[in-house]
């Protein structure tokens, strides 16, 4: 295992940089370390969902989500480091095809709601689609490996998904969007 922190401030940030996995150091507003950034913050939002009252089988793949997400956050925080593969993104589709075999087309919108739970994923899908689009501006700079952002973008899926499927298990269901509120 790398190095253990036992010391949590260094001051070595107090010029507005940091460090990079490969000991590099970039200004903290630079699109790569709002890319990896966010992803954190996304897996944050995910330990929302996962400190609420949810089945079993959506807390496992949560759980392992968010280490996927942290090792993605590595490879973004190290130039050239590759973590996420083919096999993480199939994963991915192969839960989100089996969660959403149950539920019923899509006819409306769906709002974010349906109970805390349901409305934390949502917000955790959200953040996620953020971290595609800030990983995506990353690419037009640096190097990014289309396994982040595609496994960013299968994850925003798998995370609307769940967020339905947590709705109707709460017992809240789907917060659909009326359309023909404004008319009349």
């Amino acid at each position: 295992m790398g190095n253990r922190l036992s010391k949590i401030y260094t001051r070595t940030g107090d010029d507005g940089s940091t460090g990079l996995g490969d000991g590099s150091r970039v200004a903290k507003d630079s699109a790569r370390v709002t890319a990896y950034g966010t992803v954190d913050e996304a897996n944050s939002a995910i330990g929302l969902v996962l400190a609420c009252d949810i089945p079993e089988q959506v807390r496992t793949v949560l759980v392992s989500v968010q280490h996927q997400m942290f090792d993605l956050g590595g490879e973004l925080c190290i130039p050239g480091h590759a973590a996420i593969g083919d096999a993480d993104i199939q994963r991915l589709e192969d839960q989100l095809d089996h969660f959403n075999a149950d539920l019923p087309p899509l006819k409306d919108f769906i709002l974010p709601g349906g109970g805390l739970a349901a409305a934390h994923c949502h917000l955790a899908r959200t953040i996620c689609r953020r971290a595609e689009r800030e990983v995506v501006t990353l690419s037009h700079h640096d190097a990014v490996r289309p396994e982040a952002i595609r496994f960013l973008n299968r994850l925003s899926d798998l995370l609307f998904v769940v967020a339905r499927v947590l709705a109707r298990a709460s017992g809240h269901g789907e917060v659909l969007w009326n359309h023909e509120r404004r008319k009349g």
